[in-house]
């Protein structure tokens, strides 16, 4: 049994990791995971901070936990993910000047998108609305500073929770499948583009996609969305 400790510098939620990152560190550790190969991963309680959770490994993948409590499960998916059509890379550049977040953040903390981030420390991934409103498309560029597979897993976590309302609609991540076909170099740019693809209840499904810079599709993800009340998660 191994264990993984989110460290305080990649939380999402004041008091709690980033849906993507933590899923992405999970991910990486299940058995005979490798580039290309996707995995679902189902957040089950908001993911502690700097505390070490136990790892183990299950019959059809790994499960994190904590005080006794599941924190989230991954399993190799089967499915196969459609990608969010891409965006030119100037026309992601100017849609971070209209992203939902500048005007109010739920979490202004956030290691992905929160606004409150310096460069070098969060992400920034700042993705704006794109192409006419009925997309429900929002894009943004990203110039990785490191390159692992939960940063990858973290950068196309957020911005498909902006496709969506989150200013009217907040919600954090409950599910999340990705496929990395391959880590980003660092340095160079590359495009973040999410999709808000249909809402059922509490739910929302979005999707991103992670685009290189001669548009190859360098990872893609789908996401399952539960409406909550921020509060109760600062």
């Amino acid at each position: 049994m191994t264990s993984l400790t989110v460290p305080r510098r990649f939380n999402g939620p004041p008091r709690s990791g980033n849906g993507g990152w933590v899923s992405g560190a999970l991910a990486a550790r299940l058995p005979n995971q490798a580039i290309g190969r996707a995995v679902t991963v189902t957040l089950r309680m908001p993911p502690p901070l700097e505390v070490p959770m136990p790892v183990t490994e299950t019959a059809g993948g790994a499960t994190l936990s904590h005080d006794g409590r599941t924190v989230a499960d991954a399993v190799h998916a089967e499915k196969a993910l459609t990608p969010v059509a891409p965006v030119p890379v100037a026309e992601a550049a100017l849609a971070e000047a209209s992203y939902a977040g500048h005007r109010a953040h739920p979490f202004p903390g956030c290691f992905v998108c929160g606004t409150d981030r310096r460069p070098g420390d969060g992400l920034r991934i700042f993705a704006g609305p794109v192409g006419p409103a009925a997309d429900r498309r929002v894009a943004a560029t990203w110039t990785p500073y490191e390159s692992t597979v939960p940063l990858v897993w973290a950068a196309l976590d957020c911005s498909g929770g902006w496709s969506s309302d989150l200013e009217g609609r907040p919600s954090v991540l409950g599910r999340i499948t990705l496929q990395v076909h391959t880590l980003p170099r660092t340095s160079e740019r590359y495009v973040v583009v999410g999709e808000e693809r249909r809402i059922d209840g509490r739910k929302t499904f979005t999707a991103a996609t992670l685009y290189g810079p001669r548009d190859e599709v360098v990872a893609t993800a789908e996401h399952v969305w539960i409406a909550i009340d921020p509060e109760e998660f600062r």
